[in-house]
């Protein structure tokens, strides 16, 4: 059974490349362009892994991060962002933080 990532960003094009490279090595790949949207995903897709950017049109992501973790406690986390964030990650061993642009040499380290 292939893993499922859920990735919660709203560059499309961003999106599209992730899901072919996550596709090509057999991962499901479902994506969303809100952070509402990607709470309902997160709730309804159950997966694996989430890949999720800080600045979405509806909220920041990394804001969010903490309640996902407690109630989806299964679930790896990357927290993705354009930005150099001032504010402190997410220290928690289920998160890793990455600065876009996202290449795939590091997009193949969050899935070991």
């Amino acid at each position: 059974m292939s893993k499922k990532v859920l990735i919660i960003d709203d560059e499309l094009d961003f999106c599209l490349l992730m899901k072919q490279f996550l596709q090509r090595k057999e991962y499901e790949v479902e994506l969303a362009y809100t952070l509402e949207d990607g709470i309902k995903k997160l709730q309804s897709y159950k997966p694996d892994m989430v890949f999720l950017d800080n600045n979405l049109p509806d909220g920041a992501g990394w804001d969010t991060v903490k309640t996902m973790i407690s109630r989806y406690p299964g679930v790896r986390f990357n927290l993705i962002s354009a930005f150099k964030n001032n504010k402190e990650p997410v220290l928690h061993a289920q998160v890793k933080v990455l600065e876009k642009p996202v290449t795939f040499s590091t997009l193949e380290n969050c899935l070991s």
